[in-house]
């Protein structure tokens, strides 16, 4: 009984630590083979400065990273196509479009994970740090997309 916990924490860590490393590559444009290592070896389970990063279930990141990375058009055209009219992708912060992109890949790729669990897990990235209006923003979005991808 206790392992689900453990797993769900580490997941939770997976999907927050595969959103920094999404927004760092779009600022940074860091080859994928060069940040996936990064994220193993300097971040995931580490201490930064005083701040301990929970252990990171590995593949399961990976996995996250590696198919918003592979999907990103696709990804970018699911998201744009349930933004207000008069809203691009542009238009959000990247910080937002990358909990966007990581929420809509699992919903498209992820089917093992139910599709409650995806959209509270990145409504739950987006509190971290964004406010309750844009927490739900993601909420209303993701579920947009879950409609469109999950029938």
């Amino acid at each position: 009984m206790s392992q689900t916990p453990a797993r769900s924490r580490s997941r939770s860590a997976a999907r927050l630590a595969a959103v920094q490393a999404l927004y760092q590559q779009d600022m940074e444009k860091i080859p994928l083979p060069t940040l996936l290592h990064e994220f193993h070896h300097h971040r995931l389970g580490a201490t930064i400065e005083d701040v301990e990063y929970a252990d990171a279930e590995v593949d399961f990141f990976d996995d996250i990273v590696s198919g918003v990375d592979a999907r990103s058009d696709e990804l970018d055209a699911l998201i744009a196509g349930k933004l207000a009219q008069g809203w691009s992708l542009a238009r959000l912060d990247k910080p937002m479009r990358q909990i966007l992109r990581a929420g809509a890949y699992e919903l498209v790729a992820r089917i093992d994970v139910p599709t409650g669990t995806i959209i509270s897990e990145y409504v739950d990235v987006a509190n971290a740090f964004y406010d309750k209006r844009e927490a739900a923003f993601v909420n209303g979005l993701l579920d947009a997309v879950a409609k469109d991808v999950r029938k």
